[in-house]
């Protein structure tokens, strides 16, 4: 019972940071405040997208990924991508049940599928190059997979309507004609067409965020050792580099935790969040998602393709058990599509993140034993 009571405190303790820099974030977008007002966390939000996270994901990699830990923890990006398509599945079908707003279904989903991967400070407790890893590679994840797929979301609805010109062009060209002209065309010629076609429609600047150019740079320099012994560690002659890009990086989530505090603030007055939908992500991101864990991991543990080390097993469990990402909040500032949302379900999900994270740890910490 001391036991159970222990963890808690524990796992209690970010959450409880968490919501105290969301109340100083609340209390500064206050009217009679007004140090973070709109345009305030729209600056700010800014800083964090190009300067903060850049600086987090890419220190932390460079730091933590090397060709060894790669070959040795080979399954846990594989794992990290598949919490972020079970993620995604179950936010569809949250969209599904309760149909929400159709400039929210970006919101739900990130929340559904994108997760922190574990503080610096518990990287001794829980193994400093298995949590390391599994942070690095979730923050890229979710600044490409998930800042994408919100991106998408958020403006399928204008990206979908059919345009006027679109419309008056179909019947121009009779079905006949159209398979005359296909039948004279090789097919290699209809490819290359279709890849130029949609080579123009691919906005490269959306893919190639500042934090995933950030996480190639780290890749390299983390990879190629001469250039690692250069810059990373404490005797190394360019150390300085890191240091600083790491201090920046620091700055990351108290500011977006700031912003989440100040977009709440609107959220308490007014949300189109239903409540059926935060009580589907909050099932979707603390049951089913865990649950599949435990059916993946295990089942790769008994086709032997992963080792029994319990530590190994225990981080990649965790990774189905957390609460979303502080990230998201960035995103959806970004984009202008659901701020206030996305602090509304920030708030439930950090306020049961202490049950969820003494639950399942203690469930998974006894099936590994």
């Amino acid at each position: 019972m001391l036991k159970l009571l222990h963890l808690f405190i524990t796992s209690s303790k970010p959450v409880v940071e968490i919501l105290l820099i969301t109340s100083v974030g609340l209390y500064m977008a206050l009217d009679g405040v007004n140090l973070l007002g709109p345009d305030a966390r729209k600056y700010l939000n800014d800083i964090v997208f190009y300067v903060f996270n850049p600086s987090l994901v890419g220190s932390r990699l460079a730091d933590s990924v090397t060709y060894e830990s790669l070959v040795k923890m080979w399954f846990m990006p594989i794992n990290l991508l598949l919490t972020f398509i079970i993620g995604s599945l179950l936010g569809w079908i949250v969209i599904l049940i309760t149909k929400p707003p159709s400039h929210l279904r970006g919101l739900i989903v990130g929340c559904c599928d994108a997760g922190p991967f574990g503080d610096p400070e518990n990287c001794n407790k829980y193994g400093m190059g298995y949590v390391a890893l599994s942070m690095a590679m979730g923050s890229v994840y979710i600044w490409t997979y998930v800042y994408n797929l919100m991106r998408v979301l958020s403006n399928s609805p204008i990206e979908t309507q059919p345009s006027i010109e679109s419309s008056c062009k179909v019947p121009l060209i009779s079905s006949k004609e159209e398979e005359e002209e296909n039948h004279k065309v090789g097919r290699w010629d209809r490819f290359k067409r279709r890849m130029v076609s949609l080579s123009e429609k691919v906005n490269l600047s959306t893919i190639f965020t500042p934090t995933t150019i950030a996480a190639i740079i780290a890749l390299v320099i983390g990879l190629i050792n001469p250039v690692r012994k250069l810059i990373i560690g404490n005797v190394a002659p360019l150390g300085v580099l890191q240091d600083s890009v790491t201090l920046v990086g620091d700055g990351a989530i108290p500011a977006t935790t700031l912003i989440i505090g100040g977009n709440l603030l609107k959220g308490m007055r007014s949300s189109g969040m239903k409540r059926s939908s935060i009580i589907g992500v909050l099932v979707a991101r603390y049951i089913l998602l865990p649950i599949s864990g435990v059916l993946i991991v295990r089942g790769a543990y008994k086709l032997d393709l992963i080792t029994s080390e319990p530590l190994y097993q225990f981080v990649l469990l965790i990774q189905y058990a957390v609460p979303p990402a502080m990230s998201l909040g960035t995103i959806t500032q970004l984009f202008g599509a659901g701020e206030s949302e996305c602090s509304v379900v920030m708030l439930w999900a950090y306020g049961l993140a202490s049950v969820s994270l003494t639950a399942w740890p203690t469930f998974f910490m006894w099936l590994v034993a």
